[in-house]
């Protein structure tokens, strides 16, 4: 149990101050000052928080009058603290567990300075080639990708050579993960990615995908079409709008739809339309959601898979992390620009002036 001479007192906080129903405006968000609660309580510590995780899910839990019982996690109300996950340094401590300067990961929000109890954070791996590797590839981004293609895709090592598999959102975060796990740990026999623009599908197959169709281009559906002669067995979504519709007509009979995210509805729900539902019916395919938190008892396994992964080399950091480093008052406008399509990869914010690591 330690803590350094001079702590802080205050810390400033991001709060949602107008609960979005459309897009997120600069109303949204306000920031507030507030005193960091001293003395520490027993078995807590102190993090200054250095990166944060953007993810658009959190775009789903701030929307106006989100109904609670619907959410797999509490919504963020009015006048609350900005949920994000995000990797910071403990400066004090409390614990037994942990010591003044330990890395940790897990759920501080949008603050300069949290309070956490000794069992809400995680260690961030030593030896990694980045600590943010801990958010991104060892994080919720490879956790979700690889329960995607596992527990629901149902894609088994060394027993997927005859299969087509498609991945919207190819070049983003859970996307481009995906794509690696399919072709190099998998061994997928066909990776197909969907991007939007030139320069994110030529990323995309640099990742091991063996075509990237944009859907950006006016020819995007017959791209697709030809990118998948044989339709395919699993369809990775990350999108969910247009781009699934138009793959629903290409999803092999009895394939399988992983529905992992849908962003291009997050800010507009009129973008959900899907006139080839009925594809669904007449080619029997199973479209399943699913979420990193079903399956707590398979993590380590995951986490083992994914770690192997990157010391083999099938996984690659490269360009999977788009960081941006910004002052604390910029926060939310970097989180925004994932629903643009700016970010190459996972999305980070780094906080300008919280000190090296």
């Amino acid at each position: 149990m330690s803590s350094p001479t001079s702590l802080p007192t205050s810390t400033r906080v991001w709060l949602l101050s107008d609960p979005p129903q459309h897009e997120v405006t600069a109303s949204t968000f306000s920031l507030s000052t507030q005193p960091i609660p001293s003395p520490l309580p027993p078995s807590s510590i102190l993090v200054q928080v250095l990166y944060f995780s953007n993810d658009p899910a959190q775009r789903g839990w701030i929307q106006k009058d989100a109904d609670a019982a619907r959410l797999y996690v509490p919504p963020v109300r009015k006048g609350d603290k900005m949920r994000s996950g995000g990797l910071g340094r403990v400066v004090a401590s409390t614990s037994d567990l942990w010591k003044v300067g330990a890395l940790v990961t897990g759920q501080p929000g949008w603050t300069e300075f949290v309070v956490l109890g000794e069992k809400e954070v995680q260690p961030v791996p030593e030896g990694l080639e980045s600590p943010t590797i801990a958010l991104s590839l060892l994080g919720g981004t490879g956790l979700t990708a690889y329960f995607g293609l596992v527990e629901v895709g149902l894609i088994k090592e060394g027993k997927t050579s005859e299969k087509t598999v498609v991945i919207s959102g190819a070049a983003g975060s859970t996307g481009s993960t995906a794509v690696q796990l399919a072709k190099h740990v998998f061994g997928v026999k066909r990776v197909v990615g969907i991007a939007g623009g030139a320069d994110k599908c030529a990323y995309v197959k640099s990742l091991g995908a063996d075509v990237c169709v944009d859907y950006k281009s006016p020819t995007f559906e017959q791209d697709l079409i030809d990118a998948t002669p044989d339709y395919a067995e699993i369809y990775f979504d990350n999108v969910g709008g247009s781009v699934l519709n138009a793959m629903l007509p290409r999803v092999k009979r009895w394939g399988r739809v992983i529905a992992c995210g849908a962003i291009a509805a997050y800010n507009d729900v009129s973008q959900s339309v899907l006139p080839n539902w009925f594809e669904v019916i007449s080619n029997r395919i199973t479209v399943q959601g699913f979420l990193v938190f079903d399956f707590p008892a398979k993590v380590p396994e995951a986490k083992q898979v994914l770690a192997a992964a990157l010391k083999a080399g099938h996984l690659k950091l490269g360009n999977h992390e788009t960081v941006r480093e910004v002052p604390f008052e910029k926060i939310p406008e970097v989180w925004q620009t994932l629903f643009v399509g700016a970010n190459t990869g996972k999305l980070i914010t780094k906080l300008a002036g919280a000190g090296k690591l």
